[in-house]
């Protein structure tokens, strides 16, 4: 008889809610993480970053009062305090988490655990066997052999920008992905000078070219160098070719690497374990299962989608394939990423889902597009005037009218994209968008009018 039904490596947003609904469902479940439990995401990566870009958010929307009959003079922000403000956020959600595992009965260990194979873990030098084994190690960031990058006090990753102690005057971000953006308008609207470096000819390559184009321009207060290769850094300055062949430089007082970040598959038994791994990650099937029997893998660390609410949907999946194998495969619960949406918490902030439109194209599809601008919604007109960013764009099938893709510019286009992902998630089409009523005002409206707009 095994020592649990479970044993889950990895305690990041798949880990843990992997855990926590089976430990609900009765199962005998062991959660090892070797740091922090909540992973990547609650302790280094999103929720922190959204507390500071709230505070900043809050900065620039005192400082831009005044048009809305506002007055606050002499706004100002203290950076110790603003970094207090995460670390509470932090803290209270990772006891959140903890209380969630206690809750449902799963015993939590804070140790290295290593996979010796099907059912086999090692955890802390003491080999636990189980029915089940899950693998949700997450990823790392990426740094490139960059010359002068390797040990280099100026350059920063993710984890370190998040923890200075102080608002630096001058930031080089090298990569325009979603790090590198929503920490250039977080810091930005602190009042640093910030420059992006990009190898693309556009910033957010997974973005609809529309849409990321928007938003580079919505950032005014940030310079991009789109198309430039970044061939070394000397000290805090940062040497790059630009699109035209020339060398050029911008000078910082920290580099922030921002190129991507890698799923972590090695340091705990992938190869000796015999698992299945690709330049991606683990491979899995469409149920979260990895090549060996009864190990399943969900996260970052499978490099099907390097988003917390992947991992959790990836994670929803497994347990359900692990709890009723049968009943799972009837009702459907398998991985679709391409009902995954994305959300980008910049100033201005961006969500989408579904295909570009150049991804419908390359996919060989008719399709037929709309973009509509937010100020046909009252609410938006009301809360940010005529000056802001926002647009909807919808992509659809012509002949069809399925919808392949929505993607969104401006405020609250994050909080509202859940929508936009059930339409792709049950293949609603144009006309069965059309139907749905939206609630007046709301930004979410833009939804509606891009409906009406797609001329099929």
């Amino acid at each position: 008889m095994s020592d649990y039904d479970v044993i889950v490596i990895g305690a990041g947003p798949g880990g843990y809610l992997a855990a926590e609904r089976l430990g609900h469902a009765k199962k005998k479940v062991l959660l090892a993480e070797r740091q922090a439990l909540g992973g990547t995401c609650l302790n280094i990566g999103c929720i922190p970053t959204k507390s500071l870009l709230n505070s900043a958010k809050l900065y620039a929307h005192a400082k831009d009062a005044a048009r809305f009959g506002v007055d606050a003079p002499g706004a100002s922000f203290d950076w110790t305090r603003v970094q207090a403000w995460k670390t509470e956020v932090v803290n209270t959600l990772v006891g959140g988490v903890e209380q969630a595992e206690k809750r449902a009965g799963v015993e939590v260990v804070n140790a290295h655990a290593n996979l010796v194979g099907p059912g086999v873990v090692e955890v802390n030098g003491v080999q636990k066997t189980a029915e089940h084994v899950i693998i949700a190690t997450g990823s790392a960031p990426v740094i490139p052999p960059i010359p002068g990058v390797a040990s280099n006090p100026a350059v920063v990753d993710s984890t370190g920008l998040l923890a200075v102690a102080e608002v630096p005057q001058r930031l080089a971000v090298i990569g325009g992905g979603v790090i590198g953006v929503e920490f250039a308008s977080l810091f930005a609207a602190f009042g640093t000078q910030v420059e992006i470096i990009e190898m693309l000819p556009e910033i957010l390559p997974f973005a609809d070219k529309d849409i990321a184009k928007r938003i580079r321009l919505g950032m005014k207060n940030v310079t991009f160098r789109l198309g430039c290769k970044v061939e070394g850094v000397q000290g805090t300055t940062v040497i790059y070719t630009d699109a035209k062949g020339g060398q050029r430089h911008a000078d910082a007082d920290l580099v922030l690497m921002a190129v991507g970040r890698r799923p972590v598959v090695d340091g705990w038994g992938a190869e000796t374990a015999g698992l299945a791994v690709s330049p991606r990650g683990v491979e899995v099937d469409d149920t979260m299962r990895a090549n060996l029997p009864n190990v399943w893998a969900l996260g970052d660390v499978t490099g099907r989608s390097l988003l917390a609410h992947g991992a959790y949907r990836m994670a929803e999946v497994a347990v359900a394939n692990i709890l009723d194998p049968q009943g799972a495969a009837a009702a459907g619960q398998v991985f679709r990423a391409e009902s995954i949406p994305w959300a980008v918490y910049s100033i201005p902030e961006a969500a989408g889902v579904g295909l570009t439109e150049a991804q419908a194209k390359e996919q060989g599809l008719d399709v037929v597009t709309a973009t509509v601008p937010l100020v046909l919604s009252g609410r938006f007109v009301a809360e940010n005037g005529l000056k802001t960013p926002g647009s909807v764009k919808i992509i659809a099938e012509r002949d069809s009218g399925v919808i392949r893709g929505i993607h969104m510019l401006g405020p609250y286009a994050p909080e509202t994209i859940w929508g936009a992902a059930t339409v792709l998630e049950t293949e609603l089409t144009v006309a069965d968008l059309r139907q749905i009523v939206f609630p007046h005002p709301t930004v979410s409206e833009g939804i509606r009018e891009a409906a009406w707009a797609v001329k099929l």
